[in-house]
């Protein structure tokens, strides 16, 4: 059984030594030859043990974002195959979720309330145990090998939960201290005041409003230098010019190389940030796509035309392009598929000018993110 210092997502951490990659063939030739003991090169150090190099990678990953041709050439940073989770009730919260997530992307996981996003997150965190599946973390299964696992991981979970006695200096570093860092001051200041909180650093928490506490989590999350971010509703019960910073610092840690998975119920807030966005429902992913491409393929258009008078009835001869009727007859809309080879719209001119149906004005809209998602949830309800 777990204790309750492994259980949690910021204990059970690592030891803060790195791991071996991979061990090159013994070199040949007479020692003098042979490279120095230790070589250090961006991103890579290289020490011999017994005349073996052995590779380790750094955690610098402030060092910048990979290109995309680097991105496309490595495993995705989060790999999960075969996840379920049924509790002892009989409820099945995830139902065999198939999920890649790529290094340096900030991916959106978007549902309803109880649709299985918390569970999701909280057992790639190590929080909740899976009943089937498996999970990676950085490359580290989150079972075998859940200290290294969870020393890749950052999460902010979606309830307050910060100690009120305790200043925000001395929660943030001594989450750093859990995960086996040195200290740091230098970064501890960095990231108190990309959110905001360095002139808070001396306050009790128990002072600070609600939206102060939830920058605070953010804070602890980054204390350790985490590879992958969890963002569980991060900007609930925050002001709208505060949600702008915390959205701009979110894009600059997935330029410093940062993994972001998010989730939200403020579809405008996915539609803003992601790169890619997937959808569950009933503990099932029923999508995952580029957030472009999703738009593309599931998003429509609508020509709204002001008629210059109102008509009772949408004529006989126009019924094949299913206009809808509105504002007492002063209003006409068509729908269109903007991936279509022909949208319709010309045809529809001449056949309303046919009919002898005249506008003073036309204006098109294109259906938002919020709209997709209520579609794909309807369907799979």
């Amino acid at each position: 059984m777990d204790t309750p210092h492994e259980a949690g997502y910021d204990a059970g951490v690592g030891t803060g030594e790195s791991s071996p990659q991979s061990v090159m063939p013994r070199p040949s030739g007479p020692r003098e030859a042979r490279p120095k003991d230790k070589l250090h090169v961006r991103g890579i150090h290289v020490r011999y043990a017994n005349a073996v190099p052995v590779i380790f990678r750094t955690r610098n990953f402030f060092a910048g974002a990979p290109s995309s041709d680097m991105v496309a050439a490595m495993p995705p940073v989060v790999s999960i195959r075969n996840l379920s989770k049924t509790y002892a009730s009989g409820f099945h919260a995830l139902k065999g979720v198939d999920l890649d997530i790529e290094r340096g992307e900030i991916f959106a996981l978007l549902g309803p309330n109880g649709a299985g996003k918390t569970t999701l997150i909280s057992i790639v965190c190590g929080i909740v145990n899976a009943s089937t599946g498996t999970v990676l973390a950085g490359g580290h299964d989150i079972v075998r090998d859940y200290r290294k696992a969870r020393s890749e991981i950052g999460l902010v979970p979606q309830e307050l939960t910060t100690d009120a006695f305790e200043t925000p200096w001395d929660t943030v570093s001594f989450s750093r201290g859990l995960f086996g860092k040195a200290p740091n001051p230098a970064h501890i200041e960095k990231v108190l005041r990309d959110l905001s909180l360095w002139d808070k650093r001396d306050n009790r928490i128990m002072t600070l409003s609600g939206g102060m506490k939830r920058r605070l989590l953010i804070a602890k999350a980054l204390s350790h230098e985490p590879t992958i971010l969890f963002l569980d509703e991060p900007t609930a019960g925050v002001d709208v010019e505060l949600r702008q910073e915390m959205w701009a610092l979110v894009r600059g840690l997935r330029d410093k190389g940062v993994t972001v998975i998010l989730t939200t119920h403020y579809i405008e807030e996915a539609e803003e940030m992601a790169d890619r966005v997937g959808v569950i429902n009933h503990g099932e992913l029923i999508l995952v796509q580029d957030k472009a491409e999703l738009m593309r393929k599931l998003g429509r258009k609508q020509l709204i035309l002001q008629l210059l008078a109102p008509i009772a009835e949408i004529p006989a001869s126009l019924e094949a392009y299913k206009l809808e009727l509105a504002r007492d007859g002063h209003e006409l809309t068509y729908t269109y598929d903007t991936a279509g080879e022909r949208t319709g719209i010309t045809a529809l001119l001449a056949a309303l000018a046919e009919a002898g149906i005249r506008f003073r004005d036309l204006q098109t809209e294109q259906s938002s993110l919020e709209d997709i998602f209520v579609s794909l949830v309807g369907r799979h309800k």
